[in-house]
């Protein structure tokens, strides 16, 4: 019993050291900045010169802030075409490349590719190919008589178009997350439902999407927080343009912090940000776990 103990107690302290770095790394880079920006959200600060307390007036100044409402309807806007998308696309190229077929290896490394892609370089491909003028995606449309709009700078072709890119470049991640899933539905439950003259759509709606129900829940999750946290393909894409209707919250922070030096206003925002992305991840928790009462 005395070994045992002691056997148990090294164990103890040996993964306390292994964990000791990587806690210390989260405190020094993580827990403290955040409490350092929620400090400075309640102050003037500009990087340079002032840092004088002044309690919530960049929180009263937030919600007087006709551009931040703006910013936050088009990342809503963004999130009901993008989400569901996002979750669809995956989950069917899922489906399809589950089948035994030749060459559906080389179809998933394709399905993948964009996802390894950084997000400025592939905006900036997508530029071009959607320029009004000599882009490749007006010049297919040509071919067919179509006259193809300004997609990055008309109304509501400038989202659309964001929507569309960054949905090239993530449904490929979950798409892996998916075939994850599926490879843990059990054989024998499409065997005994195909026993009982279920169809294709019968065995999913009843078989696939129920057990794949945990694995959607974490899709929609790292999706709501992904698409409230849009910066890179507006900023690259539209600049948050036209008069707008691109420009997100977190490229508006941006825009306060390092082009306004006015830090503590932008933390404000990020902090309000923050406090919407729980709220609408504890949604989704919510709505989750109504549908498995249901099942």
């Amino acid at each position: 019993m005395a070994s045992a103990s002691k056997l148990s107690k090294h164990q103890a302290r040996m993964g306390y050291a292994f964990i000791t770095p990587t806690i210390v790394l989260f405190v020094i880079f993580t827990v403290i900045p955040v409490f350092m920006a929620l400090y400075l959200s309640f102050t003037n600060y500009d990087i340079v010169s002032k840092n004088d307390w002044v309690g919530l007036v960049n929180y009263k100044r937030l919600v007087d802030d006709p551009t931040f409402w703006t910013t936050l309807k088009n990342v809503l806007f963004y999130s009901v075409l993008y989400i569901p998308l996002n979750i669809a696309i995956s989950l069917a190229m899922a489906v399809l490349f589950m089948r035994k077929r030749f060459g559906v290896k080389l179809f998933r490394t394709a399905g993948y590719l964009p996802t390894l892609t950084s997000g400025v370089a592939a905006a900036t491909v997508w530029i071009w190919l959607l320029n009004p003028e000599f882009g490749l995606v007006n010049e297919i449309l040509s071919k067919f008589g179509i006259t193809g709009p300004s997609w990055l700078a008309e109304m509501p072709y400038a989202m659309i178009s964001i929507v569309f890119v960054t949905l090239w470049q993530s449904v490929g991640a979950n798409m892996i997350i998916y075939l994850a899933g599926l490879n843990g539905v059990p054989e024998h439950l499409y065997e005994s439902a195909k026993l009982d003259g279920a169809n294709a759509w019968q065995s999913f709606r009843y078989i696939t999407w129920p057990v794949l129900r945990p694995t959607t829940f974490f899709v929609s999750t790292m999706a709501i927080i992904g698409a409230l946290q849009l910066f890179d393909q507006a900023y690259v894409l539209t600049k948050g343009g036209p008069a707008n209707s691109t420009k997100t919250t977190v490229y508006y922070i941006y825009q306060q912090g390092f082009g306004q030096l006015q830090m503590g206003y932008a933390d404000a925002m990020a902090f309000a940000l923050s406090l919407l992305i729980l709220v609408f991840s504890l949604i989704n928790m919510k709505l989750n776990k109504e549908e498995d009462a249901m099942i």
